[in-house]
C-alpha cells in the first residue's frame, strides 16, 4: 500500500474545485471526512459563486474564496489577491483543467496535491506537487475519495449533510402545506442539451404522474432559456398543470427535494444533490456514462440506462454519447415510476 503524503489531516486545508453543482455535492463528503479525522481543520474552498450558494453554511466549509468566471482574467487576479494573504498546511486540487491550474498556483502551500499525471489534463500536473496514485477510471465519487486515501482517511460513512439545515425547515414545512399530494420533483433541463429530455415527454410523465399515480409535479432547476423553454412547453402541454418552482435557489431546491416522494432527472446536480438527500431518484442517462456520472450507491434500480446499448457491459469511461436521450420514451419512464410505487412508495407508506 503507498504511505500517505501526510501523516494525518493538517490544521489548514484549501479546496480547489471550481465546477458545476454535481462536482460540489461530490465534495461534500470529502470535507467531511476531513474534518472527522481532524475536528480542528479549518477548510477553505474555491469554488464558483452557483455552487458556493449551495454550500455557504455547511458545517464542514469554514470559509469560502469564489472564483466568478464571469469576470474573464479578473477571476484570476481576485483569487490570487485572496490567497495572497492565506497560508495553507495542504492545498487538494480535484480539478484537472487549466483554470484549477493557474488557481492552484496562486495558493501558498507546502504540499499541492493533484491527480496522477495520465488524468491532469491540460498540463494540471504542472501546477501540484505531490499526485494521488495512478488509478483506472471510476465514479466521480470514488475518485474524489482517492485523495482521502492518499491521506490515510477512510470516507466511509460516507455523509454530505446537505439540509435542509434546521433555519431552512420552516421555509419547507410552509412548502410542503401548500402541497395536498405526494411530490414528484421534475429536473427539466441540465447544463447541456445533450443530457436534456424532450419537455414534450415530460408533459406526458407529468400528466400520468397526477392522473395515475395521484401525484403533484413540481418543476425545478433554474432559469437559463432551456430550462425556460421546457416549462413553457411542459405548462402548454399538459391537461394537469404542474407548479413550477424555477429559480427558487439552490438551498430552497435541498428543501423541495427533500420533501419529494420521488425526483425524477437527467444527469445534473439536482440529481446528485437528491441521492445525497436520499430520495428516491429516477435517472434518465444517455448522453453520459452512468457508471461514472449516475447515482451513487442508490436506487440504481431506478436509472434509466440509454447510454449502452441492450446487453452491453460498457466500461466506465468519460467517453460520451451524443443522441441517445431521445431513445428514452414515455413509458420507460413510467415503468420506473411504477417500480417506485412497488418497490419504495408502499415501504413508506406514500
Amino acid at each position: 500500500m503507498t504511505a500517505p503524503v501526510l501523516a494525518g489531516v493538517p490544521d489548514n486545508v484549501c479546496i480547489v474545485m471550481m465546477s458545476a453543482v454535481g462536482d460540489a455535492v461530490h465534495v461534500l463528503p470529502v470535507i467531511n471526512a476531513l474534518k472527522r479525522a481532524n475536528p480542528r481543520t479549518r477548510i477553505t474552498w474555491i469554488l464558483q459563486p452557483g455552487p458556493a450558494a449551495l454550500v455557504r453554511g455547511h458545517r464542514s466549509v469554514d470559509e469560502i474564496v469564489v472564483f466568478d468566471r464571469a469576470r474573464g482574467f479578473r477571476a484570476f487576479t481576485d483569487v490570487a489577491s485572496a490567497m495572497s494573504k492565506r497560508r495553507f498546511d495542504l492545498v487538494i486540487n480535484l480539478q484537472v483543467y487549466f483554470k484549477a491550474g493557474i488557481v492552484t498556483a496562486s495558493t501558498h502551500a507546502p504540499i499541492k496535491l493533484g491527480f496522477d499525471r495520465a488524468r491532469a489534463r491540460d498540463m494540471n500536473w504542472l501546477f501540484t506537487n505531490r499526485k494521488i496514485p495512478a488509478h483506472a477510471i471510476q465514479h466521480v465519487q470514488d475518485q474524489y475519495f482517492e485523495f482521502l486515501t492518499a491521506l490515510g482517511v477512510s470516507p466511509e460513512p460516507v455523509e454530505w449533510d446537505l439540509g435542509p439545515w434546521p433555519k431552512e425547515r420552516q421555509w419547507q414545512r410552509d412548502f410542503v402545506a401548500s402541497i395536498d399530494r405526494p411530490i414528484a420533483s421534475i429536473v427539466v433541463a441540465t447544463s447541456k442539451p445533450e443530457k436534456d429530455w424532450l419537455p414534450e415527454r415530460w408533459a406526458e410523465v407529468s400528466d400520468a404522474l397526477h392522473e395515475n399515480f395521484g401525484m403533484q409535479v413540481v418543476l425545478v432547476g433554474g432559469r437559463t432559456a432551456r430550462e425556460l423553454n421546457a416549462e413553457r412547453i411542459v405548462l402548454e402541454r399538459t391537461t394537469y398543470k404542474p407548479r413550477s418552482e424555477l429559480g427558487s435557489g439552490l438551498r430552497n431546491l435541498v428543501s423541495i427535494l427533500d420533501a419529494s416522494a420521488l425526483v425524477l432527472s437527467p444527469d445534473t446536480g439536482p440529481l446528485h444533490m437528491s441521492i445525497a438527500l436520499n430520495r428516491p431518484t429516477i435517472s434518465l442517462m444517455g448522453y453520459t456514462n452512468p457508471k461514472r456520472t449516475g447515482p451513487y450507491r442508490r436506487f440504481h434500480d431506478l436509472i434509466i440506462d440509454a447510454y449502452g446499448e441492450p446487453g452491453e457491459n460498457y466500461p466506465i469511461t468519460m467517453e460520451n454519447r451524443p443522441g441517445r436521450m431521445k431513445r428514452i420514451e414515455t413509458r420507460h419512464v413510467l415503468e420506473k415510476v411504477q417500480l417506485w410505487r412497488d418497490r419504495y412508495a408502499r415501504r413508506a407508506g406514500t
